[in-house]
């Protein structure tokens, strides 16, 4: 199984930029015609949030009609920067598993070899995430249900410190009850996310946490406590996570851009 991650396209509409002339929607555009052109092509798109930058109804249209170019399924969810409700009410038609309900934008996705299960972090008005008692207890009944098939985890916010420390005060809080719950399903690959707009890896909780790249805009590395969050124009980047039984799941980042052609030794 091959999976795609996408995350914080940060969308505006065409013509509009973003953060001193970022222009998120053509780049979005260049990201998701990258994604349509591998092959293998990806049996699923997964899109860790921030989907649209200021949670308008417009840049959600704009985002539909970009998705549309992927001809694999694309599984969303949403990010500090997203609004849930705009978002549900946007994209439901084209996303169904997003439930026209109060409630928080949870699914499960079982038509895979690998299961996943996508969780809710946002908060709103907040820049952090969350993962409160409702959230856990859901996921806790839902990997129940899993009869230990492998299993992907995806959210926006990462639940685990990075030691980028203007990053990590705004990480998804959890209760220690969350850690555990994780590492006493094995059968959890990865938990992937979005929000630090950087490639990182990390062992946590009995499994591997792995955060996203953007597909536009990048967060500048600085390991140095107390410095604030700065952007820098580094390639933009996707995930893709194969999963076989021989290998369990391994995790690439593929560079967005023409590199030109791979050659031969």
């Amino acid at each position: 199984m091959l999976i795609a991650q996408i995350s914080d396209f940060h969308l505006r509409l065409p013509g509009e930029t973003a953060y001193a002339g970022i222009d998120t929607h053509a780049m979005t555009r260049r990201a998701i015609d990258a994604v349509a052109s591998l092959d293998p092509s990806p049996d699923c798109v997964l899109l860790t949030g921030d989907i649209a930058d200021g949670g308008r109804p417009e840049s959600y249209a704009a985002a539909r009609a970009l998705l549309s170019r992927l001809p694999m399924p694309v599984f969303v969810i949403p990010g500090n920067h997203d609004k849930r409700e705009v978002m549900r009410d946007c994209l439901a038609d084209a996303c169904p598993y997003l439930r026209r309900d109060d409630g928080f934008l949870h699914y499960v996705v079982e038509d895979f070899p690998v299961r996943l299960v996508a969780l809710d972090t946002a908060v709103p008005g907040a820049v952090g995430g969350e993962i409160c008692a409702e959230r856990e207890m859901w996921f806790a009944a839902r990997l129940a249900e899993g009869d230990g098939r492998p299993t992907l985890v995806f959210m926006h916010h990462p639940p685990f410190a990075t030691g980028i420390g203007a990053m990590d005060g705004t990480m998804c809080r959890t209760a220690g009850s969350f850690q555990r719950l994780v590492e006493e399903h094995s059968e959890i690959e990865r938990v992937v996310t979005g929000h630090h707009h950087r490639p990182i890896f990390r062992r946590w909780a009995g499994t591997i946490g792995f955060i996203a790249p953007g597909v536009a805009h990048q967060l500048a590395l600085d390991l140095r406590p107390g410095e604030p969050v700065r952007y820098v124009h580094e390639p933009p980047a996707f995930a893709l996570h194969a999963w076989s039984p021989e290998t369990g799941m391994v995790s690439h980042v593929v560079p967005i851009g023409d590199y030109g052609p791979s050659r031969d030794f």
